[in-house]
């Protein structure tokens, strides 16, 4: 889904944020016992807000970020019967699933996409393109909103919030760890932190932050399986295969911008390695789930 990267870039860009300012306010040296050693318990604790902090703040802002990337266009009052069916499809399908009734919005694109996002369950936001409103039948793209629809009830922005958070905070102590060994072994500086820490902690928590990424691609992944299933119970398990077969045929279709791809209701295609940062499962495997189920 779109939101997802959204909220991985927002989340990247936050946290170098809070590096740059301790480093140049110099409050890295609190953690410091003497200047000698670093005070572990202080790092994990600061770690600990850093992460949790970046990660939430993401989620907060992920609604309007998304609305604003795609240009979405909010109904408020219906204009014509498409917005109606629109409206009303989803209005039944948040009350059965509980939730409160989310924003609903339209955005001009041509690709068949759709997403969801929103920190809260009673105050979301389901978007679709116009690309899906025309080249997916009525039966089909309901499954499609039910599928989001679907993420909002299993509060899976929450989750992944909390999951960021935790890897967050283990990238932001680990990177300052290595930063320490590295200038104390390799630079020997003696008391205090030398330039080669900030630039090893900077580099460390970039790589880091690539690699733990795939913690939360693997959360994703799982994700789509709930949702589809989700979306099956909401609307029938015929018409959410009807859907994704109907995803598969488009997929040389144009699609979102690179930066967003991976956060529609498709996702990309990756092989090998490029699997493990994969934000959903192969269409293929999520059909098959779903006719197993």
């Amino acid at each position: 889904m779109k939101r997802i990267f959204l909220f991985l870039l927002t989340n990247i860009a936050i946290m170098l944020v809070i590096s740059i300012v301790i480093s140049v306010f110099g409050l890295g040296q609190i953690l410091d016992q003497n200047g000698v050693h670093i005070d572990l318990m202080s790092l994990l604790m600061l770690s600990a807000v850093v992460g949790m902090t970046g990660s939430f703040i993401s989620l907060a802002m992920s609604k309007s970020m998304a609305k604003h990337s795609v240009g979405a266009y909010v109904i408020q009052e219906p204009q014509n019967d498409q917005e109606r069916w629109l409206l009303s499809t989803v209005e039944r399908q948040a009350t059965a699933a509980g939730i409160g009734m989310p924003e609903v919005a339209i955005y001009d694109a041509p690709d068949i996409n759709a997403f969801a996002t929103g920190m809260f369950r009673n105050d979301s936001l389901v978007a679709v393109s116009t690309g899906l409103l025309y080249g997916m039948t009525r039966d089909e793209a309901e499954a499609v909103l039910a599928h989001e629809v679907s993420h909002v009830a299993n509060g899976d922005m929450v989750t992944l919030a909390l999951i960021q958070g935790v890897v967050n905070t283990f990238v932001f102590f680990l990177s300052r760890v290595i930063g320490h060994i590295i200038d104390r072994t390799v630079f020997k500086t003696e008391r205090g932190h030398g330039p080669a820490y900030w630039v090893t902690t900077i580099i460390a928590q970039l790589v880091l932050g690539i690699l733990a990424s795939a913690i939360v691609m693997w959360f994703s992944r799982q994700r789509e399986y709930r949702a589809d299933a989700g979306a099956a119970y909401l609307e029938g398990k015929h018409k959410m295969i009807a859907a994704l077969e109907r995803l598969q045929k488009s997929v040389n279709q144009p699609h979102l911008p690179e930066q967003l791809e991976a956060f529609g209701i498709s996702g990309g295609m990756a092989d090998g390695l490029k699997r493990l940062f994969m934000s959903h499962p192969p269409l293929d495997e999520r059909i098959a789930a779903l006719r197993n189920s």
